[in-house]
């Protein structure tokens, strides 16, 4: 009886481990950029690490972290923008949220960080423009995003 008690344990404690191991073998971290604003008046750069991925019908990462620094190439009154679109999973849509950083200061980036759930895709799009509260619909909907991660 604690041979069978003994063997019990130890096929437990091995499948724990398995387990665990298989969890931390789908972190998937990445360095990104450095990205440009056009002539080259903002850069932006950073690392994206996903961890917990899920490969169900609608493939998503558990948590998304990003990080990096944005920097204003101009002297004038233009900010640099990372402007940050995820799309993630919300019961069976896929809906999208943006996320910004910006920075004013002539030559000294500004660093940035932050997290996300359930996230299918992740891209960015560097902008130099005007100082405001957000960026702008040009910043927005002009240009192509660079896509910096997307969920398999």
């Amino acid at each position: 009886m604690a041979i069978v008690r003994t063997l019990a344990g130890l096929t437990l404690a091995a499948t724990a481990a398995l387990a665990l191991t298989a969890q931390t073998a789908h972190a998937a971290s990445d360095t990104w950029g450095p990205y440009h604003a056009p002539g080259k008046a903002a850069k932006a750069a950073g690392t994206l690490t996903a961890t917990g991925e899920d490969h169900a019908d609608l493939p998503t990462a558990d948590v998304v972290r990003i990080s990096g620094k944005v920097q204003d190439n101009t002297r004038g009154a233009a900010c640099g923008w990372a402007v940050f679109r995820i799309t993630y999973r919300s019961g069976n849509e896929l809906p999208n949220r943006e996320r910004w950083a910006r920075d004013c200061s002539y030559g000294s980036p500004k660093k940035f960080s932050f997290k996300h759930r359930d996230v299918y895709q992740v891209e960015l799009k560097v902008c130099s423009e005007a100082k405001a509260a957000k960026p702008s619909l040009t910043c927005l909907y002009a240009g192509t995003w660079k896509t910096l991660y997307l969920s398999k």
